[in-house]
């Protein structure tokens, strides 16, 4: 996990959230983030996950319902 994205989860809080989806989840998340070729689509998209963690109710803007 590239340390900005360690460091916006840690400062969001979100870092539990993070942990409890399932590791396809999590690796989904960090390679789309990363794959990103320029510095605000991968900023736009890790505030997506961010979101996405922060409500529980989507992953990659389909609905989720995590334990």
């Amino acid at each position: 996990m590239p340390d900005y994205v360690l460091t916006a989860l840690t400062e969001a809080g979100l870092m539990p959230a993070y942990r409890r989806r399932p590791p396809y989840q999590q690796n989904d998340y960090i390679g789309w983030i990363m794959r990103a070729a320029r510095p605000d689509t991968r900023a736009k998209r890790l505030d997506q996950m961010l979101d996405e963690l922060r409500s529980g109710t989507a992953y990659m803007k389909m609905p989720y319902r995590g334990k």
